[in-house]
């Protein structure tokens, strides 16, 4: 059974480019700076805010993974935002990606008779 057109959208998988890669470790590299720069001022809203952003804007740049979800999670136990999640996560789940796209055949073209 397929999905209806918008939600099978959302929850499609982007092919990895360099762009994609670069976009989504800059945001990475970004929040855990803020964070790890913001952290010692117990700014909790502002951290949080990070972290709302960082997962929606690695999921649009790379699409979503459930790795995403456990370092969201993470992120809001105090002194863990202080390490470089985001930059890892996004990593991990870019190897991933590559790995799942070495091992799809491209698709066929569909020929009719």
């Amino acid at each position: 059974m397929k999905l209806p057109g918008k939600p099978n959208r959302l929850f499609r998988t982007p092919p990895l480019t360099r762009v994609r890669i670069i976009i989504a470790l800059a945001i990475a590299v970004i929040a855990d700076g803020l964070q790890f720069l913001l952290g010692p001022f117990g700014w909790a809203f502002v951290d949080q805010a990070i972290d709302v952003l960082a997962m929606g804007l690695t999921s649009w740049a790379v699409g979503f993974h459930w790795l995403f979800l456990p370092t969201f999670i993470v992120e809001f136990i105090p002194l863990t935002d202080m390490l470089p999640t985001w930059t890892a996560c996004t990593i991990a789940v870019m190897a991933l990606r590559k790995r799942e796209q070495r091992a799809i055949p491209p698709p066929q073209p569909i020929v009719e008779i």
